[in-house]
């Protein structure tokens, strides 16, 4: 099957740039390109792509507006092109949590060869893949009061992928203020780790933020992985830390949810709580379950509610969830 792009970018040099990476490719044809929203949705409408990258700055309606439309009316896989400034970076990570499948950087490739070594292309046939859900009936979840007994949880580890960041949002608006102390493994792009960080903080009761190498854990305080090459692991018995050390992929990512989870499993054991959310392969699921082997209660997010069930299957498949959950109960089961 061949998929359809559609390419909606202001700049006509990044339009060509887009397209020269996509052209020639058996199993990718650009059946249009649209340089503003109007554009954009008129060709949405008689194009029908499979796929769509979209430009966050553009004159009219920006790309994040333009972007909520899409998810509202007419769902469909968005590549989010975004530039490496502040503003695009955090503009990048909104669109992540509105429902954009994957963001490509725009600063790395502008004006230099048109090769990028096939990396669009791949995002764009990853992106074929993904369910996009409807924005008219928002999943929320609702703070949870804490359970007395949750006191004893010492750690909470979560991993996800594609479709992560909105379910992080989802997840973490559920989590109490004083939650447990809270490690995040999310597949992305690492330049965008800090602004995915600032824009979950801005969403949920607790407080979300990058780790840093031998950061204590503390309640109340949820850390995200920020890639850059480095695995997040957990340590210290009596007083637990951030470790953040270089290595081999592991399940073909670095950092990898299934580091994070064989790490939490081997410091709480019974007392933490594995959750594994939408996303593409199978990353997760033995560290999910050497955690359920330690005696850790483990969730895996249901089918109905992910974005992709590649990483949550794989779990199941396992053995390795000892509850499957629709995404906005998944903070109800971990906390009480």
């Amino acid at each position: 099957m061949t998929i359809r792009v559609l390419i909606i970018d202001d700049s006509p040099t990044m339009r060509a740039v887009l397209g020269a990476r996509l052209s020639g490719l058996r199993d990718i044809h650009v059946v249009g390109v649209s340089c503003n929203a109007a554009e954009g949705r008129a060709a949405i409408k008689e194009l029908e792509p499979d796929v769509v990258t979209l430009d966050i700055e553009m004159p009219g309606m920006n790309g994040l507006d333009f972007l909520d439309k899409i998810m509202t009316l007419r769902p469909m896989p968005v590549i989010i092109v975004s530039g490496l400034t502040r503003e695009g970076s955090d503009a990048t990570a909104r669109a992540l949590a509105l429902g954009a499948v994957d963001c490509y950087c725009k600063s790395d490739h502008a004006g230099s060869a048109l090769e990028d070594g096939g990396r669009l292309a791949e995002m764009v046939r990853n992106a074929a893949k993904v369910r996009v859900r409807r924005h008219d009936a928002p999943v929320m979840s609702q703070p949870v009061r804490r359970a007395a007994h949750s006191q004893d949880t010492q750690l909470i580890a979560i991993g996800s992928s594609t479709g992560g960041v909105e379910a992080l949002q989802v997840l973490l608006r559920g989590f109490p203020e004083d939650c447990p102390p809270t490690l995040i493994v999310q597949h992305v792009d690492s330049r965008f780790a800090a602004a995915i960080a600032r824009t979950l903080d801005a969403a949920c009761p607790a407080h979300v933020l990058l780790a840093e190498p031998d950061m204590p854990l503390r309640r109340g305080h949820v850390y995200l992985a920020p890639g850059n090459d480095r695995h997040m692991m957990v340590a210290g018995t009596s007083a637990p830390y951030i470790k953040l050390r270089p290595g081999e992929l592991v399940s073909g990512h670095r950092p990898s949810v299934d580091a994070l989870f064989h790490a939490v499993a081997q410091q709480a054991g019974s007392r933490a709580v594995g959750i594994l959310l939408t996303g593409m392969g199978a990353d997760g699921a033995k560290g999910l379950l050497a955690m359920a082997r330690a005696g850790a209660l483990t969730i895996a997010q249901d089918e109905a509610t992910s974005t992709v069930f590649g990483m949550p299957r794989a779990a199941i498949a396992l053995g390795a969830a000892q509850v499957v959950a629709p995404l906005a109960r998944i903070a109800q089961h971990a906390l009480t």
